[in-house]
This record gives C-alpha cells, sequence and structure tokens, in this order.
C-alpha cells in the first residue's frame, strides 16, 4: 500500500471518529439538557400547587382555622394519609369555599409499599372541630385544617396533609394523562337546567374510554337506588384506574405538563420535598384496598333538624374497623393436637 492511500485511509478514521465524538457530545448535552428542563420544570410545577396569600381559596378562613390544631409533621418513614376534596364550586363567588362533594383518605405505608383508600360519606353527621355537629363535609368551609382534624377524628388516624380540587381540576387531570379505559356498569343519564346542562350525565354501559368530562360523570353520577353509597364506591375504582395511569412511563414523563396542566385548580399543604418523597413511594406502593367510611354494618340512618344524615353507631367501632383495614390481623392458625392424623397399616 502506498504512502498516500494510508494517509488518505487514516485521515478518513480520524474525521469519522472526530464525527462520532460530536455525535455522542450532542446527543448528552441534548439528554442533560432535557434532563435539566424536565427537573426544574417538575419542581416548578409541584411548588405551583401550594398557595398562599390571596392565591389560596382559604384567604378568608385563615385566621378561623389557625385555630384548628396543626396537622402532625410527617417524618417520612411512618404511615401518612392524605385528604382528598373535591368541591363543587358552580354557583359560588370566587372567595366563597362550598362544601365538599367529594372527600377520600389516601392512607400511605412506606414501608410496606401499600396504599388504602377510604371514602368519607359526605352526610356523615359528626364534631367538626370548634364548631359543633354537622354533616362532615361542611368541616371544609372552616378551613382544610379543620376538615383534617374532623376526619381525622372520625377514623382514628392523623391526617397530615390535604389536596384540594374542583370540578374542572379533576377534568384537567384526567385529559392530561390521556383519560383511562373503565368499565362502566350500567347506562347511566341524569340531566340539570341549574347548570344550563353544563354537567349532564350520559354514559352507556360497557368498556370505554373515558376523557375528563366522561370520568366526572361517572364519578358524580348518584342517581340510583344506592344513591351516595354506590357512588364512593364508583369514585374509589375511578381513582385507582387514574392513579394505574400516572404510573405509567408515558405520564411521568409528560408530568411537568400534567403538573402545569392541574396547578391553576389546586391547593394543598404539601411541599416540594415531601411531595418528592411522596411520588417516589407511591410509584413503589400497590394499591391494597379501599373501603366506605362508615361502613354499612355501622352506619344509622336518621334526621337532624328535619334533613337526613348519616350517624356512626359506635365511633369506637369505627376506630377499630379503619385499624383492621390499616393491619389486618394475623390468620389464625389452629393448633396442633400432637397426634398423628395419618395410619399405618402393619406388615403381615
Amino acid at each position: 500500500m502506498s504512502m498516500s492511500r494510508r494517509t488518505r485511509k487514516a485521515a478518513k478514521r480520524k474525521k469519522i471518529k472526530k464525527t462520532m465524538i460530536w455525535t455522542v457530545s450532542l446527543l448528552l448535552a441534548g439528554i442533560l439538557g432535557y434532563g435539566t428542563y424536565y427537573g426544574t420544570s417538575f419542581y416548578q410545577g409541584l411548588d405551583s400547587l401550594q398557595k398562599n396569600g390571596e392565591a389560596s381559596p382559604f384567604r378568608n378562613v385563615e385566621q378561623v382555622d389557625a385555630k384548628a390544631p396543626e396537622p402532625p409533621k410527617w417524618e417520612g418513614t411512618e404511615p401518612v394519609n392524605i385528604l382528598l376534596m373535591g368541591v363543587d364550586a358552580r354557583g359560588f363567588a370566587e372567595d366563597e369555599i362550598p362544601r365538599s362533594d367529594t372527600m377520600l383518605v389516601a392512607s400511605i405505608d412506606p414501608v410496606d409499599e401499600t396504599i388504602h383508600l377510604f371514602s368519607v360519606m359526605r352526610d356523615t353527621y359528626t364534631d367538626i372541630p370548634g364548631h359543633g355537629k354537622s354533616r362532615i363535609n361542611t368541616a371544609v368551609t372552616h378551613g382544610p385544617n379543620t376538615a383534617m382534624k374532623a376526619v381525622g377524628d372520625l377514623l382514628g388516624i392523623p391526617v397530615q396533609y390535604y389536596v384540594y380540587t374542583d370540578f374542572q381540576g379533576f377534568i384537567k387531570l384526567v385529559d392530561a394523562v390521556g383519560g383511562v379505559d373503565f368499565y362502566v356498569e350500567k347506562d347511566m343519564k341524569y340531566g340539570s337546567k341549574a347548570d344550563n346542562h353544563e354537567y349532564d350525565i350520559d354514559l352507556k354501559e360497557g368498556m370505554q374510554h373515558l376523557d375528563g368530562d366522561k370520568a366526572l360523570q361517572y364519578a358524580r353520577f348518584r342517581y340510583d337506588q344506592m344513591g351516595d353509597y354506590t357512588r364512593t364506591e364508583r369514585q374509589r375504582e375511578l381513582l385507582k384506574a387514574v392513579a394505574k395511569k400516572l404510573q405509567t412511563t408515558t405520564s411521568i414523563m409528560k408530568l411537568p405538563d400534567i403538573l402545569e396542566s392541574i396547578s391553576p385548580y389546586i391547593d394543598t399543604n404539601l411541599d416540594v420535598s415531601d411531595m418528592w418523597k411522596l411520588a417516589n413511594v407511591g410509584y413503589q406502593s400497590e394499591m391494597k384496598g379501599s373501603e366506605q367510611i362508615p361502613p354499612m354494618k355501622l352506619v344509622v340512618e336518621t334526621t337532624v333538624g328535619g334533613a337526613s344524615v348519616l350517624t356512626v353507631g359506635n365511633p369506637e367501632s369505627l376506630k377499630d374497623y379503619v385499624q383492621d383495614v390499616l393491619n389486618p390481623p394475623a390468620p389464625e392458625v389452629e393448633e396442633s393436637t400432637g397426634t398423628n392424623s395419618s395410619t399405618s397399616t402393619p406388615n403381615n
């Protein structure tokens, strides 16, 4: 081989090597740049969920709510309980707080990596700290600390955090994750002239893809024989489907966009540090079960001041029930009689 050919081949190899180095460098720069953008956007999105001052929906009740005990601090290793409140803000002024239409408690155990959901019947008649007895859905009108304390006292567990949203927040969340595939167990239809039919319900039985609007219709429907009893069960199942969708790789990659979409409609007392910890725990955790509070065996339907409410037959039994759900008793093991039950055949 001539010197000129060897020189040309060496120069070509050098050029290819240089091109590969530049390509890899640009690829790494792009990945690092996206990672920085993703991390920054994710942090800003989480931070925007906590509203303060005039941005808070509870700005007009903060002084009243301050009289309620501060929620206990979560250290990150023990179970944490989060009160999820959904409200119907239609017909309310911007500075008014409507009663909660939906109240759920997500109980997350970072050690066992499990999640339990409890849906609290909104007509449950109980103590509202500092405000006497009333339906539990009125607690939020006195502020989030009051609502957390009321629900925590009812269930017998500490409630450390709350997440507050309205219809639009739920619609935006479901749309942001691309909707959910869900089985609608029967035809559901209801129309209301009061809101110009904006929130009419019209769903058909069967497996279907629910966008935000249809998911809200499913979650709101209670116009059947069991009313709010079956509605709370549907809400828990739907929420589990949305949570499962949030755990997918596609949703995780879109988290900054999802947070930006729902932020205007969300308020919480979770700070970014706790959100990071909970996001990690939640991703690794398994949904273990969901229960209605109070359970049917403890519900007593009665009237107070002419209004129908639900009371708890035995408040201590309710607390025991919650503990049994969160910490199921070990199955009983039959004691051995010490005798061999098998029979032997003598040799002839």
